[in-house]
């Protein structure tokens, strides 16, 4: 099977499937339905968005079911790539080919795309995980592989195990917005492209924030809330300019101007579309470019949210 990670490089955008089945974080099934879902889906597809990423974990399962019934109905090419979850009590590494099997049975398909080791929990070595994921690619069960929520001396190792094999490691999936630059800032970004491995950038919109419609007076509901009460004060300076930013771009949102600035700085990011309305808006982020200055004012506009 192929294991050229060029299609990764290719694409500038794909859609995360977090949401899709989630009911803990996202309230799936409360304010979304899988009608809504299935608009984001093609909707993505129509508007150039062709990769997918899921995960076992998500909705236990349920995205990638979601996903597998989605594949029947649509004649468009779909890059599909989902993640095994290292738990503590997975002691087998056999695990992760029983792991993906069952990825596929629910994807209803004979092999993905990219394959990613969710996080590099202990006590199996990243080692032990890579010769696994080596085995998945020459068995044709995915086509290429990669991680996720690895540090650089992480990746570093991962790349090193899977040379080994002569497969090349395709991806880190890390999470990275304006609010959230530890990845640009530790030097794990510019590793990447030193290595020829494509970030990722998950929680793109750091989970609606960067969007513009949360407050501290309307904070997002249930856990979000609670988790960024403390960065909510300091947001309306960086979304003031983000906002002035987009009108003299045209009349972008907050949302494709944060997007744009992941793709301007050479990753890939995922945001995620629980209807086909924000698929939609968030394909918008495609087609055009910040210039320069407007990167470097955002990125300076920023600082405040750097963590060490």
């Amino acid at each position: 099977m192929e294991t050229s990670t060029r299609f990764l490089h290719a694409t500038e955008m794909g859609v995360g499937a977090w949401a899709w089945g989630d009911r803990v974080i996202w309230n799936y099934g409360g304010s979304y339905t899988d009608e809504d879902v299935r608009g984001a889906f093609d909707i993505s597809l129509e508007k150039g968005v062709h990769l997918v990423d899921t995960a076992e974990v998500y909705g236990r399962g349920r995205s990638e079911r979601l996903i597998g019934k989605f594949l029947k109905n649509t004649e468009d090419p779909v890059l599909l790539a989902t993640k095994f979850m290292p738990y503590p009590w997975r002691l087998r590494k056999q695990a992760l080919l029983r792991s993906l099997r069952h990825s596929l049975e629910r994807l209803d398909v004979e092999a993905v795309d990219l394959y990613q080791i969710h996080w590099p929990i202990p006590p199996i070595s990243i080692e032990t995980w890579m010769n696994e994921l080596a085995l998945a690619v020459t068995e044709g069960l995915t086509r290429t592989v990669g991680v996720s929520n690895y540090s650089e001396s992480q990746m570093l190792q991962a790349y090193s195990a899977l040379a080994r094999h002569d497969i090349p490691l395709a991806s880190n999936q890390v999470e990275y917005h304006l609010l959230d630059r530890r990845a640009e800032k530790s030097g794990l970004l510019a590793r990447c492209k030193e290595l020829d491995i494509r970030l990722i950038a998950y929680s793109p919109l750091a989970m609606g924030l960067l969007t513009g419609k949360y407050t501290v007076v309307s904070p997002p509901p249930g856990m979000r809330g609670r988790r960024f009460s403390k960065i909510l004060p300091k947001l309306p300076p960086l979304l003031n300019l983000m906002t002035q930013i987009g009108q003299d771009q045209g009349g972008k949102s907050n949302a494709q101007i944060a997007l744009n600035w992941l793709i301007c700085k050479g990753t890939m990011p995922i945001p995620g579309a629980k209807n086909a309305k924000q698929a939609e808006a968030n394909a918008g982020a495609l087609g055009w470019k910040l210039t320069e200055d407007q990167v470097e004012a955002l990125d300076e506009a920023s600082e405040v949210f750097i963590k060490e």
